[in-house]
């Protein structure tokens, strides 16, 4: 693992990412148990080239941040599908964060995860966790806690085995998660990770468009090989 930004530690975009954790999945390849599901909506490229690498399913898994409102960029917790909802304490207690004003973050990302979910799924049902090997994915982790979110969600659903993969994350949040998670898959821990967005190239949001088409593609080509 690297510990420090250098040319050689820089991801090029989210396709970069997605090719740079293949090798490390590649016991994962062409099994019929194994679903890789995608944090929307930056995981989803990345995802994306993972499942088309390896030849195995991939399905979404909604998850919003709860973001501090005078700091969207700082998480005070998340939820995920199935009704879970993370909370960090500290960080409520910093940003002097009282109950109505967490309810109101937390019903305005809920409608947005609702949102995602029919404009992403349409009409298809997810694929069902019980007993499949789950590797998770996003484009990269600063504190975890939408990660931590999707990890108790795919848990209620008793999976035979949890694996979260993702490209950069600092060093705390991977080593807390590694606790969580069957096996963890993380090429860059850097001691400060700045922003995930420091260590690509070319970070470019990643839109409603983009995430559709690329799950289009990955739905056509599975139901190519049933």
């Amino acid at each position: 693992m690297n510990h420090s930004p250098s040319l050689q530690t820089i991801l090029h975009d989210r396709v970069d990412a997605g090719r740079s954790l293949v090798e490390s999945l590649l016991k994962y390849a062409k099994r019929a148990d194994v679903i890789v599901l995608a944090l929307p909506r930056g995981g989803v490229p990345v995802a994306y080239e993972v499942a088309t690498a390896l030849e195995v399913r991939l399905d979404l898994m909604l998850v919003r941040k709860l973001g501090v409102p005078s700091h969207q960029e700082f998480a005070m917790g998340a939820i995920a599908s199935g009704g879970i909802q993370i909370v960090n304490d500290d960080a409520l207690r910093a940003n002097g964060i009282d109950q109505r004003t967490l309810d109101a973050v937390v019903a305005k990302e809920t409608q947005e995860m609702l949102r995602r979910e029919q404009l992403f799924r349409a009409s298809r049902e997810p694929l069902a966790l019980k007993d499949q090997v789950v590797i998770l994915i996003d484009d990269g982790l600063a504190t975890g806690a939408t990660m931590m979110a999707a990890i108790q969600a795919v848990r209620l659903q008793a999976p035979s085995r949890i694996v979260v993969a993702v490209p950069v994350a600092p060093m705390e949040t991977a080593e807390a998660l590694r606790d969580e998670v069957d096996e963890l898959i993380c090429p860059l821990t850097p001691d400060w990770l700045v922003s995930i967005g420091y260590w690509y190239t070319d970070f470019t949001q990643t839109s409603d468009e983009e995430v559709i088409d690329l799950l289009h593609r990955a739905w056509q080509r599975e139901s190519m090989m049933k």
